[in-house]
């Protein structure tokens, strides 16, 4: 039996000339974490809202496939939806909130009044239940943003910048809150910062102008995108920013970036680098402050595939 949850294909949205997601394909496995990244404008938002049917898509197919069971075309009712600036009721209560939210979602009275119970207690809100959520922090509105996208027991969920306006104490409450969640439910969240996707994420998919730049797991990406790299700094004179300036002639750099006195080199032989460059710094007598070696990160990859 297939693991995926969702299948998008060729997905696809048209605004007059403009063309925001531009045949977007990948597929979301059962229980997974993942992260729409990209930097702002990539066509995030627009994906999500696509998904979660508030927008029609121009062109493509997103297949919704239960346990079990063909892909559905009625799919709305298995998905939750947080979007980035979520709009709440001031005078009324979270769990007033809530009660409305399931209601809205098709349970009845007494499902509803059980399951907004449960969801407070989930995302940690049982305490400030009969509060006004116009006394609320912002951790606490996104947590009950999310709990309104649970409270229907969804088998997906789909956040849009899920932390980007929060406080550090707010950011901090919501990805914890995300990475309890995991496994329990299929998450898909939009972000522009890689460290949250790193921190919680199983699968990444990489928007660059509408389009899907890279995908796959964390380890994938890392494999597939692990450069050698020397860090090194050297003291604030002029002889040693000269030395510095002249790495870029050497045979083992593919690409380098630079500071003032300091240079991160993308090199093709570690070994070489080392020794030719250790050999350099002693026999010169260029004042070190730091020489580094290791390996790309994800955020190298990150910028070498948006620059592209």
């Amino acid at each position: 039996m297939t693991n995926e949850l969702l299948r998008i294909r060729d997905l696809t949205k048209r605004i007059g000339s403009v063309v925001p997601v531009n045949e977007l394909s990948f597929v979301l496995q059962r229980g997974s974490c993942t992260a729409l990244l990209g930097p702002n404008g990539a066509g995030k938002t627009t994906t999500l809202r696509m998904l979660a049917g508030l927008l029609s898509p121009t062109q493509g197919e997103i297949s919704y496939i239960p346990a079990g069971a063909e892909p559905i075309i009625n799919w709305r009712n298995r998905i939750g939806y947080l979007p980035q600036y979520p709009k709440f009721y001031g005078w009324m209560s979270g769990i007033e909130y809530l009660n409305f939210s399931a209601k809205l979602s098709g349970l009845s009275k007494r499902k509803a009044a059980e399951r907004s119970s449960e969801v407070l207690e989930m995302v940690g809100l049982q305490q400030a239940a009969k509060r006004r959520i116009s006394g609320y922090s912002g951790g606490m509105k996104q947590r009950l943003g999310i709990a309104q996208a649970l409270v229907h027991n969804p088998e997906l969920i789909l956040l849009d910048e899920p932390v980007s306006a929060l406080d550090p104490i707010g950011r901090r409450e919501v990805m914890d809150l995300m990475t309890t969640l995991r496994g329990d439910v299929t998450i898909l969240f939009s972000t522009h910062v890689l460290h949250d996707a790193e921190e919680i994420c199983d699968d990444m998919v990489l928007m660059v102008d509408g389009r899907m730049a890279e995908s796959g797991t964390l380890a994938e990406l890392r494999m597939k995108y692990r450069q050698p790299v020397l860090i090194i700094e050297v003291e604030h004179r002029e002889r040693e920013k000269k030395w510095l300036n002249s790495l870029t002639d050497r045979e083992f750099v593919e690409e380098s970036e630079f500071g003032a006195y300091g240079a991160k080199l993308f090199v093709t032989d570690m070994d070489l680098a080392r020794t030719t460059l250790l050999r350099e710094i002693s026999d010169t007598g260029i004042g070190l402050l730091r020489f580094e070696a290791g390996a790309s990160s994800l955020e190298d990859m990150f910028m070498k595939v948006v620059g592209s």
